[in-house]
């Protein structure tokens, strides 16, 4: 049978699962949420074992597992805090747990002992890369063709960087895309409107006056400036829409006229119950159920906006599908942060597969150092694999086969074309 022939023939079922890896393995993936940098930005992106190791899902492992206090910790130079967690979590205990176990699978993809007492090999190893190439190398172990940034203009060290370009020139990157971040805008307005005030915008603390519509020039001007793709907010689990608050204020009058001005969606990520245990810091955040009557309002009272939606909470994912199937202008996405665990995503993706078909974008790295994306897109890959064969065969069962240019299509369409659509993003 030639390649064409096969492509289109009826696949049997034992072929299925083997067809499904392959297509999986072979697509490269549109990264559409990550906290990754470009090189130009400098030191701004993490890269390399102490990043990696000193991540702050580790950080809290660490607590777990160890004498180790948090204001010990915080007092330590990186490479010791990154000796600490190495020797509590992969010497003097076994790396089973997701996260650990991604910093072993990042360690053999580049040929590097994984069962080692200290760090000097790594070391050696990522000293020696060229950030510009290597981040080449990462992409292609990883399968992923574009990487979609967070970029946040209250930043004050990533603030400058662009306001010393000319549109971001400096900042561009062919695979690595701008996203346009609100949080210190909708949610921390009281500890940073001094900044938009300072440059010029007519702003208040009490969001008075004519604040809304300054927000939305400074939105605009960062538009111009970042060329995002999308604008995002992560939301807590207490988020409500109606209500009278700044944050649902500056969302009607400045940041959805914005979207609609640059034709850009709107990410939606709600769920988080900030700093439950403060002494973790970036790891102190946790997780609660929120009520989806607000993300509901929303999707109604602006149908010409589009959205970009994922909750944090386990509880909310069905009722998350319910909601998609009503408003069109709503697209689910990704198993993030705490769901991100390969018994916990096939549930919420099986779950999605039932009831959207393929009209939502199962996964994404929400990376933050760099060599995260080869982990979590094997880990990807390999939980997919699993689901859509299984997917494929009951459909084969109930009487209609599928071909491997039918397969080709629908990992495509998750992973790539339901977001260039989305976002009017074309893909390398």
């Amino acid at each position: 049978m030639t390649p064409i022939e096969f492509s289109t023939a009826i696949l049997s079922a034992s072929q299925i699962h083997s067809v499904v890896k392959d297509v999986l393995d072979t697509t490269p993936v549109i990264d559409m949420h990550t906290h990754l940098f470009a090189p130009s930005f400098g030191s701004i992106g993490l890269w390399g074992i102490d990043d990696l190791v000193t991540y702050h899902y580790l950080e809290a492992e660490l607590f777990r597992c160890s004498r180790v206090t948090p204001r010990q910790y915080w007092t330590m130079p990186k490479r010791e805090k990154a000796d600490a967690i190495w020797r509590a979590l992969f010497v003097e205990n076994t790396p089973i747990s997701e996260a650990t176990r991604g910093v072993v699978s990042v360690l053999q993809a580049f040929e590097l002992p994984t069962k080692s007492d200290n760090l000097s090999e790594a070391r050696q190893f990522f000293d020696n890369q060229k950030i510009e190439l290597h981040l080449e190398r990462v992409l292609k172990i990883a399968g992923v063709s574009d990487v979609v940034m967070t970029n946040d203009p209250l930043d004050p060290a990533e603030a400058p960087l662009w306001e010393a370009g000319a549109s971001g020139q400096h900042l561009g990157h062919p695979r690595m895309h701008a996203v346009l971040r609100l949080d210190r805008i909708l949610n921390k307005w009281q500890d940073h409107w001094q900044v938009l005030a300072a440059k010029g915008y007519a702003v208040d603390g009490d969001a008075s006056g004519g604040s809304a519509a300054e927000v939305r020039r400074f939105l605009s001007d960062w538009c111009g400036r970042m060329r995002p793709v999308y604008m995002a907010v992560s939301l807590p689990d207490s988020f409500q829409y109606p209500e009278e608050s700044i944050r649902a204020k500056f969302l009607r009058e400045a940041v959805l006229p914005c979207c609609s001005e640059f034709d850009i969606p709107l990410s939606l990520m709600i769920g988080v119950r900030y700093q439950v245990n403060p002494e973790l810091r970036l790891a102190g955040d946790g997780s609660g159920r929120a009520d989806l009557r607000a993300l509901e309002n929303i999707c109604r009272d602006f149908p010409d906006n589009r959205f970009l939606v994922s909750v944090l909470s386990r509880e909310n994912q069905h009722e998350l599908c319910v909601y998609a199937r009503k408003f069109s202008n709503l697209l689910l996405f990704g198993c993030w942060w705490f769901l991100n665990n390969p018994s916990v995503v096939e549930e919420i993706t099986k779950e999605r597969l039932e009831m959207l078909g393929t009209s939502f974008i199962p996964q994404h790295s929400d990376a933050r150092v760099l060599e995260q994306v080869i982990y979590k897109w094997r880990n990807t890959r390999r939980t997919m694999t699993a689901i859509l064969a299984n997917t494929y065969r009951l459909l084969s069962e109930d009487g209609r086969g599928v071909t491997r240019d039918e397969i080709k299509r629908d990992v495509e369409r998750m992973f790539r074309t339901n977001f260039e659509r989305w976002s009017g993003v074309k893909g390398n």
